[in-house]
């Protein structure tokens, strides 16, 4: 018969230890430390079958099909489409539109495959009134509201679905274990079964999953390891738009990304982000400047406003939306050793139009050309991309991937990309057309360019 003891696991790391730490010694986290009720199994019999192995070139590959979602965007960030046999975990803020872009990829995939919703959190009522809203008809989605992990999994084998959605891990109560659902022991003992479930029968299974109040994903680090891809919807409720990011993916880049419009009929997809994010642009006002920053292998185009206005306290304000705010404060040093502008004085504000971050390097100068261009009052023409690393001896290097940066200019209709001297030798000026391609290789060449 089993037996159970008492153990002190961490929320945030899934570190599990016999006595109570205020601090976590596996992560270093304060107060994550949840006391948890877990079941002994009683030890297993000495004849234990042997496990078995496979030579590579023997193992058949039809694991490797996928399901394409119907949503080119999501197909994108899965590396193609839902491979068969793989774990996803689908996470986001509260009302993201997880659960949204789920039940539509029910209605989008093929409708011979069998699809089966399940639903910790909802009613059947309730998720028949939003298929509705949503227009979800198929034919072939079952919904299931059901929390018990093992009659989950008796279900699944027995009538073997094509795609399972499960809404959400934390919901899911695995009766082995004397814990309350969405503790780190249950979500981690679901999370297993569920996993074990879809690799041996070869049936791709999405989680949904919570996240708490920092913005990482609900329960043990070890939940992202079980899984095979791990997405994430990023964006504020308060705009329309929503970006999907892998953040880890076993079967494709997590490089790339997919953008969605969050509408009344559900997320609908968008296919120019470049266009989306620099339309409504104000004409002939000062620090604004557009950049190019790649996501995987696609080029998008960002509107990086900035503001710099007289201060009216001792030390000057410095705030960043969308960009790296110890970034600002490097460029902002560099502007003023190098260039010679004062901002000493004065209060800084950078925003990222759209919600999109720019982490990457080559954004330097579009950030710092708006900066300046607040500073002087000084218009950048709407029809002006730069991109650039910003070096602390004020120079311009090379980024990668400039020729696809420059085609996405030309396709836009930009008539002048200020570029890295660097790049502009290996640049085929043919890609160019009627843009003005101007290299160079300081900042305050390129400061000399859009005065021009």
């Amino acid at each position: 018969m089993a037996k159970s003891k008492s153990l002190y696991i961490c929320s945030s790391c899934g570190y599990e230890s016999s006595k109570w730490y205020g601090c976590c010694p596996g992560c270093g986290e304060w107060n994550t430390m949840n006391e948890e009720v877990v079941a002994q199994s009683a030890s297993r019999s000495s004849s234990v079958k042997p496990a078995s192995s496979y030579k590579l070139d023997e193992i058949k590959n039809d694991i490797g099909v996928r399901y394409k979602t119907g949503l080119n965007e999501l197909d994108r960030v899965l590396g193609g489409g839902i491979v068969k046999g793989s774990l996803v975990l689908l996470s986001g803020d509260p009302g993201i539109g997880k659960s949204t872009i789920l039940l539509q990829i029910c209605q989008y995939l093929d409708k011979k495959l069998n699809i089966l919703y399940i639903s910790g959190e909802e009613s059947a009522h309730q998720i028949k009134l939003r298929a509705e809203r949503l227009g979800v008809t198929n034919p072939s989605l079952s919904i299931m509201c059901e929390i018990d992990v093992i009659s989950i999994t008796e279900y699944i084998r027995t009538n073997k679905p094509d795609v399972v959605i499960v809404d959400s891990i934390q919901t899911m109560d695995y009766s082995e274990v004397s814990s309350s659902p969405g503790s780190v022991t249950q979500v981690r003992e679901a999370a297993n079964v569920f996993m074990r479930t879809a690799k041996s029968l070869g049936i791709p299974i999405i989680l949904v999953g919570h996240v708490n109040k920092d913005g990482n994903i609900a329960g043990p680090k070890v939940l992202e390891h079980i899984v095979d891809a791990v997405l994430y919807f990023e964006g504020n409720r308060n705009f329309s738009y929503r970006i999907l990011r892998a953040v880890k993916n076993r079967y494709g880049s997590t490089n790339e990304i997919g953008v969605f419009e969050m509408l009344d009929r559900g997320l609908a997809e968008v296919e120019n982000p470049s266009l989306m994010l620099i339309s409504g642009k104000p004409k002939n006002t000062s620090g604004s400047c557009i950049a190019c920053v790649m996501e995987g292998s696609r080029p998008i185009m960002a509107e990086v406003q900035a503001l710099v206005t007289p201060t009216g306290f001792g030390n000057p304000r410095r705030m960043s939306t969308g960009f790296d705010y110890n970034r600002v404060s490097m460029i902002l040093a560099v502007l003023e050793k190098r260039a010679g502008y004062f901002f000493g004085t004065s209060d800084t504000y950078i925003n990222v139009v759209g919600g999109l971050k720019l982490d990457e390097p080559a954004c330097d100068l579009s950030v710092a050309m708006a900066l300046v261009s607040s500073l002087k009052d000084t218009v950048v023409n709407d029809d002006t991309l730069a991109f650039g690393e910003i070096g602390l001896a004020g120079e311009i290097r090379g980024v990668n991937n400039c020729e696809q940066r420059v085609r996405e200019a030309v396709r836009l209709g930009f008539s002048r990309c200020i570029i890295p001297r660097h790049n502009l030798k290996n640049l085929s000026l043919k890609i160019a057309g009627d843009t003005e391609i101007i290299g160079v290789s300081n900042i305050r060449e390129a400061f000399e360019a859009i005065t021009k």
